[in-house]
Parts: structure tokens; C-alpha cells; sequence
């Protein structure tokens, strides 16, 4: 990734809407919202978030699909990704144990649920 690359994603969320919008799509992956579900979850009109969506779709952070007459949105988690890399990737110096509680606290959130036993 390019610091441009970086600089326009990072600009992209910067915006409270924008922000929460992107989150929300990330809450439901992998099937995505429709912009009028979308709209309705985060309160804004749907003129308002269709300009963010605009500008998250022009940093590659979200994609959008048409299904009959709607368009549903998707994060595109690849993207960030290569955005968190960038930025971490030289944070430790050679020396992993820097980064070591970054990598604890994702490992921790998005660790599979284990299903309970039934009794």
C-alpha cells in the first residue's frame, strides 16, 4: 500500500458518519446492508449517507451491488487490512514483543465463539 492509498482511507473515516457507517458493515459481513437499512440503522437522511458511502467507496473501503432495486454495501475488509498493515508494519523494530498487545487484543476479539454443550 501506498501513503496516499493510506492518507485518502484514513481521510474516508476521519467523519463520524462515515466512521460508524464503515463499522456497520463490518458488523454485518458477509452479506452487507442496503443503503436504505443502512441509512435507517445509523439515523441520517439517505442523500447524507449516500454521499459517505461515495466517499468510502472512492477510498476502497466499502463496495456496493445492486440487487433488483436496491444497492447493498459491503466493508471491504481486505482494504482495511492492508490500511492496519501500513500502519503497523514497522511498529516494533525488530522487536515483536512491541507489538505483541496489538496483536493479543485482535486475536482476542475476533477468536471463534465456542459452542456451549447442551446438559
Amino acid at each position: 500500500m501506498e501513503s496516499e492509498e493510506a492518507v485518502l482511507a484514513l481521510a474516508a473515516l476521519s467523519q463520524s458518519t462515515r466512521l460508524e457507517a464503515f463499522r456497520a458493515l463490518v458488523r454485518h459481513e458477509p452479506n452487507g446492508l442496503a443503503a436504505g437499512d443502512l441509512a435507517r440503522l445509523l439515523e441520517v437522511p439517505q442523500n447524507t449517507l449516500s454521499a459517505h458511502l461515495t466517499i468510502l467507496s472512492r477510498a476502497r473501503l466499502v463496495s456496493s451491488e445492486r440487487h433488483s432495486r436496491s444497492i447493498v454495501y459491503r466493508a471491504n475488509l481486505g482494504e482495511f487490512r492492508d490500511v492496519a498493515v501500513f500502519l503497523l508494519r514497522d511498529c516494533c523494530g525488530g522487536r515483536p514483543e512491541v507489538c505483541e498487545p496489538v496483536v493479543e487484543t485482535l486475536q482476542s476479539c475476533c477468536a471463534p465463539k465456542r459452542k456451549e454443550r447442551a446438559r
